[in-house]
């Protein structure tokens, strides 16, 4: 027997048919549980968690916050300006260097300049 495909019609339906249950069995937990003495009390199934707050931080201590990121920033800044002159500095020999091999690939041979002055 084949199984049947479970659309989006169906599971919607599956869902709210489950609501419905959990709705009429939560009536008849409130109603046994106002039998007991003392009377109704309230579910203990399904408390309301409260909700989270953001902290709040005063003038004073963002202002702190702010001197101290803009210090990170400014001692990274200042690593990264020390490591650049050293980084330029190997560049611009890489380049001297590449330019006297290709110097060198490109001057003329004594032999190749005797057979041009023919």
């Amino acid at each position: 027997m084949p199984t049947p495909k479970l659309t989006a019609e169906i599971i919607t339906a599956a869902i709210e048919g489950f609501e419905s249950q959990k709705r009429r069995i939560d009536g008849q937990i409130a109603e046994l549980r106002a039998m007991l003495p003392g009377g109704p009390a309230e579910s203990a199934a399904t408390p309301e968690l409260p909700t989270r707050r953001r902290k709040t931080f005063s003038a004073a201590s963002r202002r702190k916050m702010a001197a101290a990121l803009k210090k990170r920033w400014a001692t990274k800044k200042a690593e990264a300006a020390k490591a650049q002159p050293a980084a330029a500095k190997n560049a611009a020999v890489k380049k001297v260097a590449a330019k006297k091999t290709t110097a060198k690939k490109t001057a003329p041979t004594p032999a190749a300049a005797e057979t041009t002055d023919q």
